[in-house]
């Protein structure tokens, strides 16, 4: 039975399955699982409980969990936002707080413990984190109290709803970041990672990995990769980018180990020569 679950978004192993799997898969146990959020600026979701495993996600600050086992400083949890399963270090999570109010807006920000520039902050948080903002005042947005309080700039986080809307504009914001494996801040990110990162950012449910995004999001571009405009998805294998017109495509990729944006003729052409292979799909998002 198992093997037909995707385990990247059904909580299930030999010794322990998430209890709305049962019946579907086998399992010595089945849990409900507790909530969590997550309360660093980012935190590795990784295959294995250790720190050497290969990271497949990460999960960002405000993110909320269902944690189904906690051993060894490690937890096992499912994101809520796109389902995804993995282990991140224990102390990367808090009790859920109050229901998030704001999401980051800007690539980054600084969480400061006071509203004061001069003093050292706490963390940094990226673009579709979550904050339950208490209360503005002035240039400070204060975080609520079971959120561990603190101060990030107003400027920098937007009310929940309110969304961008032109995936390739939030996509360029990453122009020139590092390429990292299951990455999704501007520190590091992966061709997906910032696929999702753009829909997300303009209010498009998308999933996390390539095949995923390439099986559930936006309808087939009569023509392909040839008759792609800005804002198409174009697919090749284990890789995606997005269309920033009909001559030009923006990914992160570990050719460069950077997003860059690349000639489509040329990427297609070198796609060709390293992998014996070519495009192969592209997806129309926006209408």
């Amino acid at each position: 039975m198992a093997d037909q679950l995707d385990p990247r978004l059904n909580a299930y192993r030999e010794d322990l399955a998430d209890a709305r799997l049962e019946g579907r898969v086998a399992a010595a146990r089945f849990v409900a699982g507790d909530p969590a959020q997550v309360a660093a600026g980012a935190a590795a979701l990784r295959r294995r409980p250790a720190d050497e495993a290969p990271q497949d996600s990460q999960l960002l600050f405000g993110e909320r969990v269902r944690v189904f086992d906690r051993r060894d400083n490690w937890a096992w949890v499912q994101a809520e936002r796109d389902g995804y399963v993995g282990y991140c270090r224990e102390d990367r999570l808090a009790p859920p707080g109050a229901p998030a109010t704001h999401t980051v807006a800007a690539l980054r920000t600084y969480l400061y413990p006071a509203p004061d520039l001069k003093t050292p902050p706490r963390d940094l948080l990226s673009l579709e984190g979550a904050v339950a903002v208490a209360a503005v005042e002035g240039r400070w947005a204060h975080l609520a109290a079971d959120w561990g309080g603190g101060c990030v700039h107003a400027g920098h986080v937007a009310p929940i709803g309110a969304v961008a809307d032109d995936p390739a504009s939030v996509a360029e914001t990453f122009l020139e970041t590092p390429y990292l494996w299951g990455g999704k801040t501007s520190v590091g990110l992966d061709c997906s990672g910032l696929i999702q990162l753009a829909l997300q950012r303009c209010g498009i449910a998308c999933p996390r990995d390539t095949d995923m995004q390439a099986a559930a999001l936006g309808r087939p571009v009569e023509g392909g990769a040839a008759a792609a405009r800005r804002g198409d998805l174009v697919f090749w294998p284990g890789h995606v980018g997005i269309m920033l017109d009909g001559a030009r495509i923006l990914h992160a990729n570990a050719t460069d180990m950077a997003t860059r944006i690349w000639r489509l003729d040329e990427l297609d052409a070198h796609i060709e020569r390293a992998e014996g292979s070519r495009l192969t799909k592209a997806l129309r998002i926006l209408d």
